[in-house]
């Protein structure tokens, strides 16, 4: 595994983690599923959009947005 899939991991639990933070009904495993089956996730797994480098806040904007009106900001 190389470094932009270890961060692309990391990401996708810092997501995880924020999402609860916002609905702490949710359990982790719902938490990783409702990113994983995002938009943003696919943005996300693109080399070509770098998010991976961005702060994992930044990138919850585009979760956060996409979850609220069912489009990525």
């Amino acid at each position: 595994m190389n470094e932009n899939e270890l961060m692309k991991l990391d990401m996708v639990k810092s997501l995880a983690l924020l999402l609860m933070d916002d609905q702490p009904q949710l359990t982790m495993e719902q938490a990783l599923a409702t990113v994983i089956n995002s938009d943003t996730y696919q943005r996300l797994q693109s080399d070509a959009t770098g998010l991976y480098h961005q702060s994992a806040r930044y990138v919850y904007s585009f979760l956060y947005c996409e979850l609220k009106t069912g489009r990525v900001g």
